[in-house]
């Protein structure tokens, strides 16, 4: 039998030997045992694992056929035992499988479940818009992920500031490493404006896998969120009555990012604003009307008016009333201290002489015969 005949036999008995392993049964009774069932391996790290191939099925072990199917590391078999070692794990969709033939030709393995992972080399936060946000309005929030593995084991959470807004998982049975963009939509509030908003993505490999998981966190996005402007004071304030000569001091606040912008509307050309506040000094007829106050943003404007009602000082005629009876009353006392006190006390006039001032009282004087 020739040389050439021979290398192309045995190349052909191992294929079709690998074609049989590839096809074996993995609901045989006596299955091979492999020690760890399940391995999860970073990758680049050494790795190993033990199969025992059988307990009597393979047996005797001179007309079995015992073996451990590898991409890459060394196998040492001793009787019905397998040992795989290896030092560097490169190979992202390995799948050893252990497997025995018995003398009946019939094939069981059993595959040993591994998970090579690399954790994510950076993580990024973005927004689908550059620039400051507008309130009320739809964004995305977009979590950039590169080379990671396996993305099926990955879970991406969004937060703002430590209050968790969403997670979401990969969605590919892809092993070697890949980058990924997940996404996440919210609606602006004031409330955004200022925020730290960030993503984190954390590779959970289960109990066989680093404790805690590996994650990685993005940078911090800070959000500017315009909006306003919104009035602190009413929109529709009750109207003002003030006296005249009185001082008027009107306010007109709002809040807002960017702040906003104010100016007033007069009856008259009185008085003095700035920004948010308005004085006139010794209000008068003239000042009577209506007062507007403009708040402007590039947002929108609003308005808030005042209307003001000037009534006459009450307390000048008071006083003036007050001055009259007070004359009124010393005059009165005046005259009673002259006409009664002075002379009754001198002893010439009865008090009843002072109201009957004006009359004459005659005496008739008998006249001698």
């Amino acid at each position: 039998m020739s040389p050439s005949f021979m290398f192309l036999l045995v190349g052909l008995l191992s294929a079709l030997r690998w074609l049989h392993v590839s096809a074996c049964g993995t609901s045989c009774p006596d299955k091979p045992v492999l020690t760890p069932s399940r391995l999860v391996v970073k990758y680049g790290d050494p790795a190993s694992a033990t199969c025992v191939a059988c307990q009597r099925d393979c047996l005797p072990v001179d007309e079995s056929v015992i073996a451990m199917e590898v991409s890459e590391g060394e196998r040492l078999i001793n009787g019905t035992i397998v040992n795989w070692t290896v030092g560097r794990l490169t190979a992202w969709d390995s799948e050893p499988k252990c497997y025995y033939t018995d003398k009946n030709d019939k094939q069981c393995c059993s595959r040993l479940s591994l998970t090579v992972y690399q954790p994510p080399k950076s993580v990024s936060i973005s927004l689908n818009q550059s620039g400051p946000l507008t309130e009320h309005t739809e964004y995305i929030l977009q979590c950039s992920v590169q080379e990671v593995a396996p993305i099926e084991k990955l879970v991406v959470t969004f937060y703002k500031g430590n209050t968790q807004l969403g997670s979401m998982r990969g969605d590919s049975t892809q092993k070697p490493p890949v980058n990924k963009l997940f996404t996440l939509s919210f609606n602006t509030s004031k409330e955004h404006n200022g925020a730290q908003f960030w993503c984190d993505a954390k590779l959970e490999l289960g109990p066989e896998g680093p404790q805690p998981p590996p994650a990685v966190k993005s940078n911090n996005l800070t959000a500017t969120v315009h909006y306003g402007p919104e009035l602190k004071v009413s929109a529709d304030p009750d109207p003002i009555t003030i006296t005249r000569g009185n001082t008027l001091n009107l306010t007109c606040l709002a809040e807002g990012n960017p702040e906003p912008s104010y100016s007033w509307t007069l009856p008259s050309n009185k008085g003095y604003h700035s920004g948010t506040s308005l004085t006139v000094q010794s209000v008068d007829y003239q000042d009577e009307g209506e007062y507007v106050c403009t708040v402007s943003s590039k947002l929108k404007t609003i308005h808030v008016k005042f209307n003001v009602q000037v009534q006459k000082n009450i307390w000048l005629y008071i006083i003036i009333a007050t001055v009259v009876a007070v004359a009124l009353l010393l005059t009165i006392l005046a005259i009673f201290y002259f006409f009664y006190y002075k002379h009754n006390k001198m002893g010439k006039y009865q008090l009843k002489d002072v109201f009957r001032l004006g009359t004459v009282h005659h005496t008739a004087i008998p006249l001698s015969a």
